[in-house]
């Protein structure tokens, strides 16, 4: 697949633009992008081309549902170039109310794809939270694994009075991805509230991708996910996260209200 995008390069970007293509779909009034992953490469690298920014939102069933009763949250997801579920509930509601399939994808590789494709056409990168003392050690294990991606800068976790020296650092940098962890005051309505503030290129929310890299936190196997049983490993490390059966409830519960009365 990254031949399928080196041998596309030269081409003019108006023939890649019209090659890389998602088709994006509406689940309880939530927006969804489905993209093949033949397709992926391209369209990233497409995003990572123009001069625009443009955010990238990895959605899961319980952030589908904070869309539907959080309104700047919503704002968010809708003006999104890319909304990726990464939950195996939203295939199989999309599936049950559209008679379409969205393609699922682990958040871990989604983002290593997309680091992959921005090194190999020496685009630039910039992290943004998470602990000082592991980010030193996070930018060392991208580098290693990406040498040809450019890190342009990073910053951990700030306090609000810092927040304009971070926001100008980063518009300067241009960085071709901006990668944010936790830690940010915001979380990923950071993004949101910065928006036009950031300089262009590609803006995503990582979540626990900084602790993951720092080897500080467990992920599933690619057999688990596809399985759609990482959950129980989120649950045997933190009980707390049992309660979310009552959210996953109200969903289905959603789709079946939905469902009878056709609406989507």
């Amino acid at each position: 697949m990254e031949d399928e995008v080196a041998s596309e390069e030269a081409a003019p970007l108006e023939e890649l633009i019209k090659m890389a293509k998602s088709e994006r779909i509406r689940l309880l009034k939530v927006p969804i992008d489905i993209v093949e992953p033949d397709n992926l490469n391209l369209l990233i690298f497409r995003l990572a081309h123009e001069k625009e920014e443009h955010n990238i939102v990895l959605l899961s069933v319980w952030d589908l549902l904070r869309a539907r009763r959080n309104t700047e949250y919503r704002e968010y997801v809708e003006q999104a170039m890319l909304v990726i579920p990464i939950s195996k509930s939203i295939v199989r509601g999309a599936w049950f109310l559209l008679k379409k399939r969205p393609v699922r994808y682990m958040p871990f590789d989604f983002i290593m794809r997309c680091m992959s494709v921005l090194e190999e056409h020496e685009f630039s990168s910039y992290l943004l939270g998470g602990k000082k003392r592991f980010l030193l050690k996070i930018e060392k294990n991208i580098s290693s694994t990406f040498p040809g991606l450019r890190i342009v800068g990073r910053f951990p976790a700030f306090k609000r009075q810092e927040e304009a020296s971070v926001v100008a650092a980063i518009r300067k940098s241009s960085p071709s991805l901006l990668l944010v962890g936790k830690g940010v005051r915001g979380g990923e309505l950071w993004l949101a509230r910065n928006a036009g503030r950031l300089g262009n290129g590609l803006k995503l929310w990582c979540s626990d991708l900084f602790d993951v890299l720092a080897g500080r936190k467990w992920r599933p196997s690619r057999k688990v996910f596809s399985l759609g049983f990482e959950w129980i490993g989120y649950c045997l490390r933190n009980p707390v996260k049992l309660l979310r059966f009552f959210p996953f409830l109200y969903y289905n519960m959603l789709l079946l209200a939905y469902k009878m009365s056709k609406k989507t």
